[in-house]
């Protein structure tokens, strides 16, 4: 049954991460205004939230055994957050309710063009810990992936060692930074990066990172951004908006592939971006535990993508195996500058 244990120890991928509902609208070209003004939306719903959450789904939809360790409150959002993941085959035994606390949620405000702005009320967002994830699920996991670095305060002391473990293990691990919203994008990043095994930033967050961490300027073209974050020790596979994505891997003589490519995607009028590059994610996730090299596995992430921006909320439309497969064996490939 969905959402069940998983049968034994082992999955294919564990999720430590952020659980959290979207009220996702459509503002077109309305702008809020204050003062007591009320405005008609043509659309809007609640749907399942959160990087690692709409991950996680995107996973199980591509066939993944698909764990998730987080935590939420003991409202009827937190029981709305994870039964939907447990109806999209996700494994959320080992999600935490906290009494007397609220959940996290985020509005989502999108706007003609594909900017949005979201607003996050955080919730029990930050209180997961790497103390709260049980042994058996991370001796059990293929791959770890961590949501939300910024947004997780009590999961951040304990990534470098724990990635540390998993990689001495023959565990992959994963890591997507969001956004930082205290604006230093620091708090110890430096040290995950030098354990972490994958970085999976968008454009923005790849930019601010690299000004932060390398002082390399944020105006510099992606392909030098990816050289000045690679240079702090994980692969970078990077979402790059309309334009696609790119993956740089460490050398061999690091213990990685030298991978180095682009992948472009065919431009789609969207329904709604929300989510969008956590459905990549999965799909990066997914191609390298199916064996494939950083840049087929990038070519599927970038399928999985395009395919979410037709569905409405982060978990409105997933690819299946089977289409991210197709997609991808389609999509130009060419080599970094």
């Amino acid at each position: 049954m969905p959402g069940r244990p998983l049968p034994g120890p082992s999955c294919d991928l564990l999720v430590l991460g952020e659980l959290n509902a979207d009220v996702v609208a459509d503002c077109g070209d309305t702008l809020p205004a204050f003062g007591q003004a009320e405005q008609l939306l043509d659309r809007a719903a609640l749907t399942l939230g959160s990087s690692g959450a709409i991950t996680a789904s995107a996973a199980a939809a591509l066939g993944l055994r698909v764990a998730f360790a987080g935590v939420v409150g003991d409202d009827p959002l937190g029981t709305f957050v994870l039964d939907e993941l447990a109806a999209r085959g996700v494994d959320v035994s080992a999600c935490r309710r906290l009494p007397g606390r609220a959940t996290g949620m985020t509005v989502v405000l999108n706007r003609t063009g594909g900017d949005r702005a979201l607003l996050t009320f955080p919730g029990t967002i930050p209180d997961l810990a790497v103390a709260d994830v049980p042994g058996h699920l991370l001796d059990g996991a293929r791959h770890v992936h961590v949501s939300s670095y910024y947004l997780q305060d009590a999961l951040r002391p304990g990534l470098p060692a724990l990635f540390a473990t998993l990689a001495a293990r023959g565990a992959t691990t994963s890591l997507d930074p969001g956004w930082d919203p205290s604006g230093t994008w620091d708090h110890g990043l430096a040290d995950a990066l030098r354990a972490v095994r994958w970085l999976l930033p968008n454009d923005q967050e790849l930019r601010h990172i690299a000004a932060a961490q390398t002082g390399t300027p944020g105006t510099a073209d992606p392909d030098a951004l990816l050289r000045a974050v690679t240079a702090l020790g994980p692969g970078i596979a990077a979402k790059l908006g309309a334009t696609g994505a790119a993956v740089l891997d460490r050398p061999a003589t690091a213990g990685g592939t030298g991978a180095a490519g682009r992948v472009t995607v065919t431009p789609v009028t969207p329904v709604d971006t929300t989510g969008a590059g956590d459905n990549f994610n999965a799909g990066f996730i997914a191609g390298l535990l199916d064996g494939a090299d950083p840049h087929d596995a990038l070519a599927r992430a970038a399928a999985c993508g395009s395919v979410s921006v037709l569905g409405f909320g982060g978990t409105g439309r997933h690819a299946g195996p089977a289409e991210a497969a197709a997609l991808a064996a389609d999509l130009p490939r060419t080599p970094l500058r």
